[in-house]
């Protein structure tokens, strides 16, 4: 299979089984499908169809909320905790237990190699989150054994026991309180997968599949992965939700943003995943419908304090400040994103507003590269993210900016980037001088952004990419995340983004709002306050003609 991103009329020829597609009128097929096939150009391919193994939102748009369900989720538009495959649930007074009652009825997908025999039990969830904190779990070393979400929380310490109270309820046992637990359970990495699934796949000596081929309970069931070209899903007419409106889900992989854009105009795409901010520009001045949220998320450039000159506060300060981020902004984001000054962005009620900005200024750069020894510079490579964000829309452009920057201070840059999945590993191994990375936040809470990227249990196993382990910022977030006051919280927060900013383990560069394209005639799309795309309740508004399709 070609690695180009399929057009319409191919995917629904591929979708009704026809073997010659081309012997009927493609503008015959395009129209019979029109209502029943959502094609969303995305921006990557998946790392991984479990989010339990990942870490990227590329990962997560194509998994969390397609296939899968997690206990808890948030009420449409805000970051209030609802309901999801727990219909309710019980804190104890000391805030170290918490039992999950669970929804009846909630089936699981099937594939050609699994029939679901049961619903939804206690033993699923119990099998979901063991898979991740017990060494000693048959699937834990599965698809290379690394959690990187679940150990960067720290979640392999605070959860001590997980128990089965009944069929329909499970109970957590913490080691300590933990204030966002339940903004935890929201994210993608705690979605509960089968545990009866699991076991025929052991039968079949095939415990692999559990991450290619993948069950859950979501709304759409996975049914073809084409690596780099298209991941198909189809409608989950059993889904405890309701049935999606639509019967066919395509993610069409265009990574190059002209061409994802170009498609969309064509008509070859219904939504279009991180459009650059020309994108938006023009979509604006033609009056092209854009779906667009406030950004939770960050982008921000990591310096590896593990190596050398990094290791040196006065070193990381003044890279800090040898970049031009309003230039950064310009040209990168169009001016629509805002210099980020904090890793914690400022509609959070945790935001530091007295933390002062970076400023840019080369001659105090070179004063404090004098003062740290390295007057004569040296050199030190960029590794720029691959693929498109919303929180980076262009990582190598921003690279090659800070290239020039940086020699205007006698550093020299090498500008390292490798395939997605290639690069995040080699990330994770800490191969990287430096790193331009970013974050979109996974749930409401503030812990959400600095205990996965900056603790130090996320330097040793997580999403800490300077691994950078600072002892009085990491009790400051732990007792941010153990108290029940949250002006008491609030505090602690404010005080480790200070020290941040006084270590300067990142530069942190924008947040970015978060926006979608969309033809004029789908109607109920869905994005969450932190960044979530829900295709369950989308449909094709028959008022509206759509584009014209291009048949060549």
């Amino acid at each position: 299979m070609s690695s180009q991103p399929l057009t319409r009329t191919l995917l629904t020829a591929l979708l009704s089984g026809l073997a010659c597609w081309s012997c009927q009128p493609q503008g015959d097929i395009a129209s019979n499908q029109r209502d029943s096939l959502l094609v969303y150009c995305s921006e990557g391919s998946p790392d991984a169809f479990n989010p339990q193994l990942v870490s990227s939102g590329t990962s997560y748009d194509a998994t969390a909320h397609t296939i899968y369900n997690q206990l808890v989720t948030y009420n449409s538009g805000t970051t209030d905790i609802a309901p999801a495959l727990a219909e309710s649930w019980k804190i104890s007074d000391d805030g170290t237990r918490y039992r999950f009652k669970l929804k009846e009825g909630v089936n699981f997908h099937g594939n050609q190699d699994f029939t679901p025999t049961r619903t939804l039990n206690a033993d699923d969830v119990i099998f979901s989150f063991n898979r991740q904190r017990l060494s000693s779990h048959p699937f834990h070393e599965v698809s290379g054994g690394r959690y990187p979400y679940f150990y960067s929380q720290g979640l392999d310490q605070l959860i001590l026991d997980i128990n089965k109270v009944s069929d329909k309820e499970v109970e957590f046992v913490l080691s300590r309180p933990e204030s966002p637990f339940l903004a935890i359970l929201a994210t993608p990495f705690a979605s509960i997968l089968s545990a009866e699934y699991a076991e025929v796949l052991q039968g079949l000596d095939r415990l692999e599949w559990i991450d290619s081929k993948p069950i859950g309970t979501g709304p759409f069931r996975f049914k073809r992965y084409e690596p780099d070209s298209y991941i198909r899903y189809e409608a989950f007419e059993d889904y405890f939700g309701g049935a999606p409106k639509i019967k066919d889900l395509v993610y069409s992989i265009t990574p190059d943003a002209a061409m994802r854009f170009a498609r969309f105009s064509a008509g070859e795409c219904d939504i279009m995943s991180n459009p650059l901010p020309v994108h938006l520009r023009i979509a604006r001045q033609n009056k092209l419908n854009i779906l667009e949220i406030p950004g939770f998320n960050v982008a921000y450039w990591a310096f590896n304090v593990e190596k050398p000159p990094f290791h040196d506060v006065k070193v990381r300060q003044a890279l800090s400040m040898a970049i031009n981020r309003e230039a950064i902004l310009k040209a990168v984001y169009d001016r629509q994103a805002q210099i980020a000054t904090s890793p914690i962005p400022p509609s959070s009620w945790a935001y530091n507003k007295q933390v002062s900005r970076v400023r840019y200024n080369t001659q105090q750069a070179k004063q404090l590269l004098a003062e740290a020894g390295y007057e004569n510079g040296f050199t030190i490579d960029i590794w720029a993210m691959p693929i498109q964000r919303t929180y980076n829309p262009n990582a190598r452009k921003m690279a090659e900016m800070m290239q020039q920057d940086l020699e205007k201070i006698g550093v020299k840059a090498r500008i390292i980037s490798y395939e997605w999945g290639t690069f995040l590993a080699r990330v994770a191994q800490g191969l990287h001088h430096s790193v331009l990375l970013g974050w979109n936040a996974d749930n409401g809470d503030p812990s959400n952004f600095l205990n996965p990227l900056l603790s130090c249990a996320s330097a040793r196993s997580g999403n800490n990419y300077a691994k950078w382990c600072h002892p009085t910022f990491d009790q400051l977030i732990l007792n941010a995340s153990q108290s029940s006051d949250i002006e008491k919280r609030k505090q602690y927060y404010l005080q480790a983004q200070a020290l941040f900013k006084e270590e300067a383990p990142w530069l942190t560069i924008a947040h970015a709002n978060k926006s979608l394209l969309t033809q004029p005639d789908v109607t109920g799309l869905v994005i969450s306050p932190v960044g979530n795309v829900e295709f369950d309740k989308v449909s094709f508004n028959k008022g509206e003609t759509p584009p014209d399709e291009d048949t060549n």
